[in-house]
């Protein structure tokens, strides 16, 4: 039996008001459980797409399926900015909490599935904690926290981890794929980084410029859970090679067609 992808795009264009042709043409789908990395220059469009998905936006053409714009309650979707955009007067777990009190859940009833979650990201201690007093990887990871409390479907990341030092990063890495393990549902992950798309997916795909498009798509075919090892491996280095000339072969077209 076939299963039908949690998101689909065909043929989406974007164009703004002002005449900017933003995407051309974007068609893809991502799998209930699946892991998709959306990987392009700056400009491309990346999260173009994921305010299309997210029902921020509207595309002006094409037709779009995801559980936030059918008829599933909005917390189906979770988005995770670069920014972690959380609240400077409110304790992590106030701040974990914020989505479920918006949905109308009392502080009571949320507090199970508030320390269950900070416990999955490692900040069971840090529930009275305020924001500045976390390392910027704590405030991400309470970020991700506030994202999972609601056991959404899809999982939409924009760049989460581009302002984090490289060790860090890594580690938030390894840890973003035993979460997505453990809670099955769909991420699509905008990131600038090569290492890091080929780390992290099942599948890469790349996007071209002038307008946004997918150039290519890249099979990253290696068994989870993935280790540190990974990293170092011949076949992370050849993954890492074909992605990198993907984006190449992209960035050459764009020059040719300007």
């Amino acid at each position: 039996m076939t299963v039908a992808p949690t998101i689909a795009l065909r043929e989406v264009v974007k164009r703004y008001a002002s005449g900017t042709l933003a995407l051309q043409g974007i068609s893809f789908d991502i799998g209930p459980r699946e892991f998709v990395s959306l990987l392009g220059p700056s400009g491309c469009g990346k999260s173009t797409v994921l305010r299309l998905i997210a029902g921020l936006d509207e595309a002006s053409s094409g037709h779009i399926d995801s559980p936030a714009l059918g008829s599933a309650t909005t917390r189906d979707t979770a988005f995770v900015f670069q920014d972690p955009t959380l609240m400077p007067w409110a304790s992590v777990f106030d701040n974990v909490w914020l989505p479920l009190r918006l949905a109308g859940r009392s502080k009571a009833e949320a507090t199970a599935p508030v320390q269950q979650v900070l416990a999955l990201v490692g900040l069971a201690e840090f529930a009275s904690a305020f924001p500045a007093e976390l390392s910027g990887g704590m405030r991400m990871r309470t970020s991700i926290a506030r994202a999972l409390v609601t056991q959404p479907r899809v999982l939409l990341m924009d760049e989460p981890f581009a302002a984090l030092d490289e060790i860090t990063r890594q580690r938030l890495n390894a840890d973003l794929l035993a979460w997505w393990q453990s809670n099955a549902l769909a991420v699509l992950f905008v990131t600038h980084s090569v290492f890091e798309a080929v780390f992290l997916s099942q599948r890469v795909l790349v996007m071209g410029a002038r307008p946004g498009r997918i150039a290519a798509e890249v099979l990253v075919d290696e068994p989870l859970p993935r280790t540190a090892e990974f990293r170092t491996s011949q076949r992370y280095a050849q993954l890492c090679r074909e992605v990198t000339r993907a984006l190449e072969v992209a960035s050459a077209a764009d020059g040719l067609s300007a």
